[in-house]
């Protein structure tokens, strides 16, 4: 199926032929039959994406920050890698669409195929032929209703939840300031109940075209004089109850403009991309004004839980959810309360999509709504996008499920370029993502399947998704006959990691996690010089936040941190002594949220080692993140964040200095496919893998029962 991307590095756009979405639990497949522009928030990013360098980092400077903190911790290889590999990715656009649903994924009760539904959010409503979209961002259609109107439905939702904040009462008074989509819907709705609208816009067009079409009781140009009286004297000389802020500009006059017109007591609601630093003299404080965010499409946005996993909340607690909002817009659509027909000033097929934002970027002509049609009778289907001529098989024929940003940075990069080796397919969740991945690492195929990767033409599989499928797809690619990649954690429960177990122990396929740190060169050194036996060992990890509302943080789908992270260092330490866990110990700092990622484990070991790992999120970020000491026989070894080496024994201390960081991702990954052409084993004896993950469940139960001691 076909889908409108662009190059973030280049600015290049292109509508391309990408993998068929993949339904999954609580998802909708969506045949598109239109999908509308935003011209403020797409054409921003499209503006962006066109700019050079230096263009984009002063149109972004949050992120050249953090492109700086990654080159201070991790030097200019990585740096390089992350930088590239987000200006060289395909970057859907949309967010706004209307069609037919054409298959319906387990849980979404609500749906039929055949159904005409509304869709919203960036990364599912795209300009694309066929999305996959929850079913919390997706609305039933009342029968008959235009699916072109239909589909500026998260645009409305948007309007929608502006106008909630404002909390107007019947027969109050509203300035809108910006007229462009979400401030001509503002306007609509606004009038449907019972508010009178004052709209304001620096165009005359914007402002001409909603008088026209009755969108508004007054319109004003910006810049027209005596201002302020005029709104005055439209609201029988109260003032605004409330302004509606739905312009997009750096500038600070809407901020303070609002300010000179709101009465006082008033509210100012922000609903597009402006500053708020106002002036706190004359208006704000002496009228004493009320400042309100509009959060997108309302209550649930951006809640892992409500978008993604489709949990609603009570409608006794919380009235008008995102979905909600975009419920009451389609039957203000459907009942005629509102008509948006004239906002639709241009309507380009599909095909045509690049010319529509070359419209949108140069302005050539007057535009507000533009519209996509789509070609709704074109036959799709699920096979693979050949991305590479060969179809070579070698001795390992690899192929990806999950190619994520630490996929592209350091495993992929890391596959030999060798004939013994060929790269097969590609599946992601992304389209865009398997499509982009296949091309630069010369795969075969890209895919939408889960069967064309399990199946005879892949005998090594690397698995680089979300937690919660690393186990089914593990299992499922022993059961196939594949050796096996899986980044960490193994799993996210005990009983998946019995069910591997057994299923490993009946099979002949290699198992191998990524804990990289242990082929790090700093450790192949300490190891040598240290070697095994009876040690004591500390491991302090800086690891800083990760909000709670992260998936990493989601127990469901990323285990948390001490399953999702931790059991690398417990890996570390197991590797140094050369003896698995047998007890351990460990107290988390109590946090409000219960996230347990202030942690210290004390673990005992076979041989008689005994080695602590501090895993604290409540450090500064100007300290390294990892810091290792080992103590042996009159030996110590320091390592810090796998940059700097310190060994202290006998005479002169062994140093040594690396320009950029190395945790071994690339020698981890040359080591198992050496490996594995050599015996059909991997690197790590299964039976330490297996101890390890079952060592960071029982920090977890440790930690239940406060601290106390638990056999692993």
């Amino acid at each position: 199926m076909q889908q409108l991307t662009q190059k973030l590095g280049s600015g290049a756009m292109v509508i391309q032929e990408v993998p068929y979405p993949q339904l999954g639990k609580g998802m909708l497949i969506v045949k598109n039959h239109y999908s509308i522009i935003s011209a403020g928030t797409e054409g921003s990013t499209v503006q962006a994406a066109r700019k050079s360098l230096i263009g984009k980092a002063k149109e972004r400077p949050q992120q050249v920050k953090q492109v700086l903190d990654v080159l201070k911790k991790q030097g200019p290889v990585q740096t390089y890698r992350a930088v590239t590999k987000k200006l060289d990715a395909y970057s859907p656009l949309g967010y706004s669409s209307a069609g037919e649903v054409i298959e319906v994924g387990e849980g979404a009760t609500d749906f039929e195929v055949g159904d005409k539904v509304a869709c919203a959010g960036v990364g599912y409503a795209n300009h694309a032929e066929i999305i996959a979209v929850p079913v919390n961002l997706c609305v039933k259609l009342p029968e008959g209703l235009d699916l072109k109107n239909a589909a500026y439905n998260t645009l409305g939702s948007i309007s929608m939840q502006g106008v909630r904040q404002a909390d107007l009462r019947l027969g109050e008074n509203c300035v809108v300031i910006g007229l462009g989509l979400l401030g001509q819907i503002a306007c609509l709705i606004l009038k449907a109940s019972g508010v009178n609208v004052i709209g304001i816009d620096i165009s005359d067009t914007a402002v001409n075209l909603a008088v026209e079409n009755k969108a508004v009781d007054f319109g004003f140009q910006r810049n027209l004089s005596g201002l302020e009286d005029k709104i005055l004297n439209a609201t029988n000389g109260i003032g605004a109850d409330a302004v509606l802020i739905a312009a997009a500009t750096s500038s600070l006059d809407p901020i303070n403009f609002a300010g000179s017109i709101a009465r006082k007591k008033g509210k100012v609601v922000v609903l597009g991309a402006v500053p708020t630093g106002f002036d706190r003299d004359p208006h704000w404080y002496r009228k004493e004004l009320e400042l309100k965010m509009a959060c997108s499409y309302g209550p649930g946005r951006y809640d892992l839980n409500y978008e993604e996993k489709g949990i609603d909340y009570p409608i006794a607690y919380v009235r008008w959810t995102e979905k909600r909002n975009m419920e009451a817009f389609q039957q203000l659509l459907s009942t005629g309360r509102i008509n948006i027909d004239y906002l639709t000033t241009h309507q380009f097929s599909f095909n045509d999509a690049p010319r529509a934002f070359d419209l949108v970027v140069n302005k050539t002509e007057p535009f507000i709504g533009i519209a996509l049609k789509y070609d709704t009778k074109k036959a799709q289907n699920q096979e693979p996008i050949l991305t590479n001529a060969s179809s070579a098989a070698g001795e390992l024929n690899i192929s990806f499920i999950g190619a994520g940003s630490y996929a592209q940075g350091n495993l992929l990069p890391s596959i030999p370029g060798d004939e013994k080796i060929q790269r097969i397919g590609v599946l992601t969740n992304n389209g865009t993502t398997s499509k982009r991945v296949a091309e630069k690492f010369r795969f075969q195929f890209c895919a939408s399947r889960e069967e064309d990767i399990l199946n005879e033409n892949t005998n090594t599989l690397f698995i680089a998704t979300r937690h919660d499928s690393h186990a089914p797809y593990v299992l499922k690619g022993l059961k196939a006959g594949m050796n096996i990649f899986v980044e960490k954690p193994l799993c996210l429960s005990l009983e998946e990691l019995e069910e591997i177990r057994q299923l490993k122990n009946n099979s002949n396929k290699a198992i191998m996690i990524g804990f990289n740190r242990r082929f790090a060169p700093f450790s192949k050194i300490v190891k040598s010089k240290l070697g095994s036996g009876p040690m004591t060992m500390i491991y302090r990890v800086n690891a800083g936040v990760i909000p709670k509302d992260s998936w990493m943080q989601d127990m469901e789908i990323g285990g948390g941190r001490i399953l999702g992270e931790v059991c690398h260092f417990i890996d570390y330490l197991t590797f140094i002594n050369g003896s698995k866990p047998v007890k351990l110990s460990a107290n988390a700092l109590p946090d409000p949220d219960s996230l347990n990622d202030t942690v210290n484990i004390l673990i005992q070991f076979e041989n008689g080692s005994s080695g602590i790992v501090s895993y604290f999120a409540n450090g500064s970020k100007e300290l390294s993140k990892e810091y290792v000491e080992i103590f042996s026989s009159g030996t110590t070894a320091i390592i810090n964040d796998f940059k700097e080496l310190k060994i202290y024994g006998k005479g002169k201390p062994f140093k040594k200095k690396l320009f950029n960081q190395d945790k071994g991702q690339k020698e981890m990954v040359e080591s198992f496919i050496d490996q594995l052409l050599k015996d059909g084993n991997a690197p790590i004896a299964f039976d330490q893998t297996y101890a390890v993950t079952k060592a960071s469940f029982k920090v977890l139960e440790s930690i239940q029962n406060g601290g106390a001691q638990v056999e692993v």
